[in-house]
């Protein structure tokens, strides 16, 4: 009786630790593997601010049923992979997947909320007719080209008021300055040209303006804002659309912002 006893001492003890063995790891495991998922919680929940934050200025600034929010979030990533930048609360967006006969370019203050103009502009010739559908980086093609630009200087060439710009994405629109390619105004941008031909009138791949529109435009979009430029074109890509780029830009430039929501 008595060995058996000793024995069933033995055989507990033997269980007991066992049992706090095991636990222990449980426990050491569970806490190894909480890090990386508190640290995953973390990135995607700035990235759902960041949705949140778009969201609100396409809804606030009344871009919904004009400008697609896809191009405009696009848009809006570019803006925060290019900071900082100089007129930091600015972004300019053409969407050349619309007929030139609509408005389809857009001045928005980020800041405000608000569109700030809306208004024609044209495409090169090159590019095509009504629709854009062609698109090219090199001299003398005539054809625009897509991508993320900065703003830059103010000059009067032989279409008056002009602003240059400078292409960021290399080999897609990185030839802007050589070309000539500059915001300025043309006559041939008008409902009244749209009314008489049935679109606007082609440039030689400037986003040509309206006049009635351009000094204004081009003093508030001056020294150093984003404009972007999207196309149909599916293939386009860029080292600006990088979305975890942008959500920690985003996150570091609204930091007041972020406490509200």
């Amino acid at each position: 009786m008595r060995k058996n006893s000793v024995k069933g001492i033995f055989v507990l003890a033997f269980l007991l630790t066992i049992s706090s063995l095991s636990w222990k790891a449980a426990t050491n495991e569970n806490k190894i593997s909480t890090k990386p998922i508190i640290a995953k919680a973390s990135v995607n929940n700035n990235a759902v601010r960041f949705e949140q934050y778009a969201e609100s200025i396409y809804t606030t600034s009344g871009l919904s049923g004009k400008l697609n929010f896809n191009v405009f979030k696009k848009a809006l990533t570019g803006y925060y992979n290019m900071q900082p930048v100089g007129n930091k609360n600015i972004l300019t967006v053409i969407d050349f997947s619309l007929p030139s006969s609509v408005k389809r370019l857009w001045v928005i203050d980020l800041v405000n909320q608000k569109v700030l103009y809306n208004t024609l502009v044209a495409h090169g010739q090159g590019s095509g007719d009504n629709m854009a559908t062609r698109f090219s980086n090199n001299a003398e093609s005539h054809q625009s080209s897509l991508g993320f630009y900065i703003t830059d200087d103010i000059y009067t060439g032989k279409h008056g008021m002009s602003l240059h710009l400078n292409g960021l994405d290399q080999g897609i629109n990185s030839n802007a300055r050589n070309r000539s390619i500059v915001v300025h105004g043309a006559d041939y941008v008008s409902q009244q040209f749209i009314n008489r031909h049935g679109r606007l009138g082609r440039s030689f791949g400037c986003p040509a303006l309206p006049f009635e529109f351009t000094a204004a435009i081009i003093n508030t979009i001056k020294g150093g804002s984003c404009l972007y430029i999207n196309g149909p074109d599916t293939t386009y890509s860029s080292k600006f659309l990088d979305e975890d780029f942008a959500v920690n830009s985003f996150v570091k430039a609204n930091t007041e912002y972020l406490t509200k929501i």
